[in-house]
């Protein structure tokens, strides 16, 4: 009995000890505020950086879903009860897309001078055959972007009622492609003209200095423009047998 009173005697006191020093380690300053370091201002600098393009993308994504400007507008009634008060229009914007053929007759005017000569009024600029920039358009997009074969283009456009062959799909993917290669040229040379750097790819040359293929494809890259061209080479020599 003796003993457990000493026993509690002696975590009394040892209790009193350590609210003493308690006390005192409150009574301390507190710890001072040191700058960040450089590794702490590069990990903010990150952290900044990725909540900005964050930022970017979800403003880029919102901007996507905005609705395009209108092109028609249509104004519904309705029949209300008498007594009703009116309270202005609920706008709603749909968007839709109409292929309809459309069979153009231009009238040109024909005069004759006085010295007999005849004048004929010219089509419009953006008509270059019998088949007008829409077809076009959409023949061009499905062959090149959407890889449609001519087959199924001849069947789509069949089915949309406009009278065109398969020779004439053709044509228009083929023939009369100035501006298209002008416009790469452009391109090309405006890249070159503005980069800092240019790497070049081809094929390696013989010995002899030619190349080891009829048609040697080859491609050439900028900061902001890439290139892929061809250029003529000779067929390889055949090996006797001996």
């Amino acid at each position: 009995m003796v003993q457990l009173l000493v026993e509690v005697t002696a975590l009394r006191e040892e209790n009193q000890e350590l609210r003493v020093e308690n006390a005192r380690l409150k009574d301390l300053p507190k710890k001072s505020k040191l700058a960040p370091g450089g590794m702490d201002k590069a990990t903010e600098s990150d952290k900044r950086a990725r909540t900005k393009e964050a930022r970017r993308q979800r403003h880029k994504r919102q901007s996507g879903r905005r609705t395009p400007p209108v092109t028609e507008e249509r104004t519904l009634a309705v029949e209300a009860l008498a007594g009703s008060r009116r309270r202005g229009f609920e706008p709603f914007t749909g968007q839709d897309l109409i292929l309809t053929p459309q069979v153009i007759r231009f009238r040109r005017e024909r005069w004759v001078t006085p010295e007999g000569q005849e004048i004929t009024t010219p089509l419009p600029p953006e008509v270059s055959g019998q088949f007008g920039p829409g077809i076009v358009r959409y023949v061009l997009m499905q062959h090149v972007q959407g890889q449609v074969t001519v087959e199924r283009l001849h069947a789509q456009l069949k089915s949309l009622d406009v009278r065109i062959s398969k020779g004439q799909i053709i044509t228009i993917l083929t023939a009369s492609k100035d501006a298209f290669y002008a416009e790469k040229d452009a391109i090309l040379e405006a890249g070159l003209a503005t980069a800092r750097w240019v790497t070049v790819d081809g094929p390696q040359a013989t010995p002899s200095g030619r190349y080891t293929q009829p048609a040697t494809p080859g491609t050439m890259n900028t900061p902001t423009t890439s290139a892929m061209a061809t250029s003529p080479g000779s067929p390889p020599a055949r090996r006797r047998a001996g």
